[in-house]
């Protein structure tokens, strides 16, 4: 039977991780808190921030805005996390 969660991200009790998705505490914090699908929005997300801002994820400096940017959108701690003001993904309508 798959571990559920009541994920933080989906505001819903759904199927959990299979394993910790991030390094240390926050990863272990995630692992408890996110479910496999909340996870999934995230990775999608992080993807449109490194697109956006021109990061790199072997920059210990893009590791950091990436990571402040998790905890906005997962935990909605700080100032990070939210959608771009006026962002629309390619093939939006306007």
């Amino acid at each position: 039977m798959a571990r559920t969660v009541y994920c933080v991200v989906l505001g819903a009790e759904a199927p959990g991780m299979e394993r910790v998705p991030h390094p240390g505490e926050l990863g272990q914090r995630i692992y408890e808190n996110v479910s496999a699908e909340g996870w999934q929005q995230w990775v999608e997300r992080q993807t449109m921030i490194i697109n956006e801002n021109g990061l790199s994820t072997i920059d210990p400096a893009s590791l950091e805005i990436l990571e402040q940017h998790m905890l906005g959108f997962i935990f909605k701690e700080g100032e990070m996390g939210q959608t771009p003001e006026g962002f629309r993904p390619p093939g939006a309508k306007k």
